[in-house]
């Protein structure tokens, strides 16, 4: 249950200052994760690990809100409005679904911007910032107890300047206010309410506040009414602790290397993150903590990493099959839709059955890399299979006819019964009932005249009175209903009906599409249409490496078609610069809102990464050549030439108050860690030393958090292991799309390679990588077929064209070789 008190003191003169204000909420039971804290989304905590940071702030209390921050989700969404707009905001001519949302609250809005700025200054009123993003549950709550209240909306129009950010435009606003709260109240999450000054400096932020007070807890307008009071009485103090709140923030937030540091050793690095792991995994359903779970593909792949340079050693063994097991429980869960293909955002329960029902791109991203490496170093055709599943989900339901992706469904649909409130998972679950209906007909053969319904619920763990526990469940929202998760093997399903596994298989297929059928009639929920650069070039990703592997012709002109969405789309060309966003217009056509957002370090790298990925996937060189200049862009606009690593955004925004590094790989990765690994690929593909220079610069800026607490930057961890092992360069010199060639390019596909970069020869010394790599005009095809080479340290292998022979060349490294 929320609590929330007021807590006053008195200091020496009496006079009041803010301390910590915070109120939060979160979804279903969801707790904080010392693991898992950059996971959470709506209410997400954000610990730190021991150091220095985690006691930044300790300014003495005066009054503040507090909270012990754990509440389990309250019941329904944003409900369908039967009734005309009685107001319109600013917000209506913004591009983001989540200002949309709030385009009719009768609050003045402004965007984030120079107009909002301005008024404030003109009128010296403190600024409102409200911080979340359009699938966020509690945002949808406080949009509907709060915004769209009357009296809140003329308290917060007359005495505040409210500004509305959606925290997915801007990352960077969104991480410094963020910071301050989490400094200030020990977590964070969405919605983040924060007050400002004038001059953006904050002094007082909570996240969910009710509208009114209850038993002990007070409300939006208890809080505006003494924050108002403060203003008018007492400004002086809120302003010197919001300013002394701020330079410990600046202080304490640093990461920068010292004077000729080098990066940590990595093994011991290595070994330490997987100790780490180790001790948070949970064997019985794999992951990592108990619930609430989450799917964190970075863990993943660094396991699967780990092992491919420990694969004698019993630490190895042990980091491979955590990560397996982990992959294959989660793809048997609820968190994996098994109608409609795709996975949900986390896992309410250990065993991860009862999802937080919401799909995000990002996840759909890195969970296909993931589950595709698995199926690498695996030979399971059940990864391969998933991979696959989550790229049918994300082409169907996620994509834009210009080539690009959406960024996220929603959790909460209204049921297709009907009634005013959207609910959670409304759109996925099903009654006992409704399968049955579904599913009558006898399956000949089968034990018992068994119905498809019958091997169906059985093989789904189908409950005639729903399958969701109470705890899972505290608002009854899915009384009665099933999330399905896989209970038994298909062998096992059929020796219970006695038929053959074929057959199960058949039947479940068949009744899995029927079902899809029924869904397709239901009431959709939310779908947010705003494409991000950043989370686009995940999705690049993903396309481009599942596609290499499969050799799927397919999925690689997806990814041919993603590229060619953003160079057109979101790369302004004349200004060379990455553009944060675009958006569905109400033709289906892409908008650009007027100015368009500049991108942020993170579109920079994970684009970057996307482009490597996709030239090693189509050989074509364009993609290379691109890849080459973005990150002569993100050097020239992020780079710290004192501490080494990369702002998150640019140094040079006077309106963004901490120039911040990210320094934890959570949902998504942090774009230092992958920026680490783009400039040792493109080191390798360009000859340029500097990258590699500055890759070792990035890996030493955060040498302390890597020593100390590896779990945190599991990504970067990957990236000082690819530097100390160094990277594996394999030319094939042939024509691109000769038999020979292609049987060579799926040998190096088959396999797992985290620490190589794959170069194409076509015998032109004109070409890109000659001209960027000399050595490599001398790689010519022996005895007129595509030969492969495999070089590392300056040191080549013999050539060798029998596609089993690169194969054991590259598992096991030994052969003759020759001086480069």
């Amino acid at each position: 249950m929320l609590r929330l008190a007021w807590r006053r003191s008195t200091s020496k003169n009496s006079r009041v200052e803010p301390a910590r204000l915070l109120t939060a909420a979160c979804r279903r039971g969801e707790r904080p994760q010392q693991s898992s804290g950059s996971n959470i989304r709506c209410f997400r905590p954000f610990p730190h690990p021991p150091s220095d940071k985690s006691a930044l702030l300790h300014p003495p209390p005066a009054y503040c809100l507090s909270s012990p921050v754990f509440m389990s989700m309250a019941s329904g969404g944003e409900g369908p409005s039967s009734s005309p707009h009685r107001h319109t905001n600013r917000l209506a001519k913004e591009r983001s679904p989540y200002l949309l949302q709030h385009a009719h609250n009768p609050v003045d809005w402004y965007p984030w911007g120079q107009d909002a700025f301005d008024k404030a200054k003109s009128e010296d009123k403190p600024i409102f910032l409200s911080v979340g993003y359009s699938t966020c549950h509690w945002c949808h709550v406080m949009e509907r107890e709060s915004f769209e209240d009357e009296e809140i909306g003329k308290i917060l129009s007359d005495n505040f300047v409210c500004i509305k950010v959606d925290r997915e435009e801007r990352p960077d606003v969104d991480k410094v206010y963020m910071t301050f709260v989490q400094a200030t109240s020990g977590g964070g999450g969405w919605p983040m309410s924060v007050w400002l000054t004038p001059d953006l400096r904050p002094f007082i932020g909570g996240t969910y506040f009710p509208p009114r007070d209850h038993a002990r807890r007070p409300g939006l307008i208890t809080v505006l009414t003494r924050i108002m009071d403060q203003w008018q009485n007492n400004r002086s103090n809120l302003e010197s602790s919001g300013d002394r709140i701020l330079e410990a923030l600046k202080k304490g937030t640093a990461v920068a290397a010292n004077p000729g540091q080098s990066p940590p050793l990595a093994p011991d690095v290595a070994n330490r993150c997987f100790q780490q792991l180790a001790h948070s995994y949970e064997e019985e359903y794999g992951g990592f903590r108990d619930a609430p779970k989450f799917p964190t593909p970075v863990n993943l792949m660094f396991l699967m990493s780990y092992w491919s340079v420990n694969r004698s050693t019993s630490e190895g063994v042990e980091a491979l099959q955590m990560a397996l097991h982990t992959l294959r429980m989660m793809a048997l869960g609820g968190i994996h839709d098994h109608v409609a293909q795709g996975f949900h955002r986390y896992s309410t329960d250990s065993s991860w059955h009862v999802p937080h029902f919401e799909k995000m791109l990002y996840d759909q991203a890195q969970l296909a890399v993931a589950y595709i490496t698995a199926s690498q170093v695996s030979g399971e055709q059940l990864f391969a299979d998933v991979a696959k599943d989550i790229l049918v989900y994300v082409s169907r339901d996620l994509s834009d006819k210009s080539g690009g992706f959406y960024s996220a469904e929603d959790a909460d649909s209204v049921p297709a019964s009907g009634g005013p409130e959207k609910r959670e998972g409304a759109f996925c679950v099903w009654t006992a009932s409704e399968v049955r209906e579904l599913l009558p007909d006898v399956v000949e053969g089968a034990t018992g005249s068994a119905t498809q319904a019958d091997i169906f619920m059985h093989h789904y763990g189908v409950k005639e009175q729903g399958n969701v526990d109470l705890e899972q469940d505290p608002h009854g929202e899915l009384q009665g209903q099933n999330v399905l998760i896989v209970r038994y093997s298909v062998e096992l399903t059929a020796a219970r009906f006695g038929i053959s596994v074929g057959k199960v298989n058949e039947l479940l297929a068949s009744a899995r599409g029927k079902m899809a059928e029924v869904r397709k009639s239901r009431p959709r929920p939310h779908l947010d249409t705003k494409m991000l650069a950043s989370w686009n070039g995940l999705m690049l990703s993903a396309y481009a490496r599942v596609g290499a592997v499969l050799g799927d012709k397919a999925l690689l002109e997806r990814a041919e078609q993603a590229g060619n969405f953003l160079k057109q789309h979101l790369w302004d060309a004349e200004r060379q610069t990455i553009l944060r966003s675009c958006y569905r217009g109400d033709k289906m056509e892409v908008e650009q809102i007027s100015p368009p957002i500049s991108g942020f370090l993170d579109d920079y790298s994970f684009i970057i990464c996307g482009l490597l990925d996709l030239y090693e996937a189509t050989l074509q060189t364009d993609w290379l050549k691109w890849a080459e200049e973005l990150q002569v862009r993100q050097d020239e606009l992020f780079w710290d030439e004192q501490g080494g690593g990369y702002f998150c955004s640019d140094p040079s925004d006077s309106t963004v108050l901490l120039q911040l590094k990210e320094d934890q790989d959570g949902a998504e990765p942090s774009a230092n860690s992958v920026s680490a690994s783009n400039l040792l690929r493109l080191s390798h593909y360009t000859g340029r030393q500097e990258w590699l220079q500055r890759s070792q610069q990035l890996l030493a800026a955060f040498s302390d958090r890597l020593t100390r607490v590896p779990i945190a930057l599991p990504e970067m961890v990957r990236a000082l292991m690819a530097q100390h092992y160094t990277l594996k360069q394999i030319v094939i010199s042939g024509q691109r799309d000769a038999p020979d060639t292609t049987s060579l390019l799926a040998a190096v596909n088959s396999l797992f390679l985290p620490h190589k970069v794959l170069m194409l020869l076509e015998g032109d010394a004109e070409s890109f990588l000659c001209q960027r790599l000399p050595a490599l005009s001398s790689m010519s095809q022996q005895g007129g077929a595509a030969t492969a080479y495999v070089c590392q340290d300056f040191t080549c292998s013999l050539p060798v064209n029998d596609p089993q022979e690169l194969r054991r060349l590259l598992l096991d490294g030994h052969t003759q070789t020759q001086t480069e």
